[in-house]
């Protein structure tokens, strides 16, 4: 999948600690500065310059030091992406067969590269933000039913 860090970064302690460090300095700095844009990151920079980034790309790799932080592997996939079927079930947690199923039957779009099908990451996160909403209201929905027949 594009974009992924896997390996040592997952595994070594010192570099967990790092990580975890660093992005509660950024998490801190991105607090106490909420209007900065662009954010300068000072350090051990060749000729002392900060390394000036978009205030979304210091958001971004707050959250990719802490998942590091927490041991986790990471994913960075644009929205423009076109997924194979195989990473396009494992990015929604289901199997390679009901993912065809969600495409054939139209729930996400897709298109055919020969025989092979594609999927767009935009149209997985928009059908995953779908799902999730739906999962909510029913989930809602069984919480009142139970609370209205005493059940809770």
């Amino acid at each position: 999948m594009p974009g992924q860090v896997d390996g040592a970064a997952r595994r070594q302690g010192a570099e967990r600690e790092l990580a975890l460090r660093a992005a509660r300095r950024i998490g801190e700095y991105l607090t106490t500065h909420p209007g900065e844009n662009p954010v300068a990151i000072n350090g051990e920079l060749a000729g002392d310059d900060a390394l000036v980034v978009p205030r979304e790309a210091a958001v971004l790799l707050a959250k990719i030091l802490g998942f590091l932080a927490n041991g986790e592997g990471v994913h960075v996939i644009p929205d423009s992406a076109e997924l194979t079927t195989q990473q396009a079930a494992e990015f929604l947690n289901v199997s390679r067969p009901y993912l065809i199923k969600l495409l054939e039957s139209g729930e996400i779009p897709f298109r055919l590269v020969g025989t092979h099908r594609r999927v767009r990451f935009q149209d997985l996160r928009a059908y995953k933000s779908r799902d999730d909403l739906a999962r909510r209201r029913a989930a809602d929905e069984l919480t009142q039913l139970t609370q209205e027949l005493g059940l809770y």
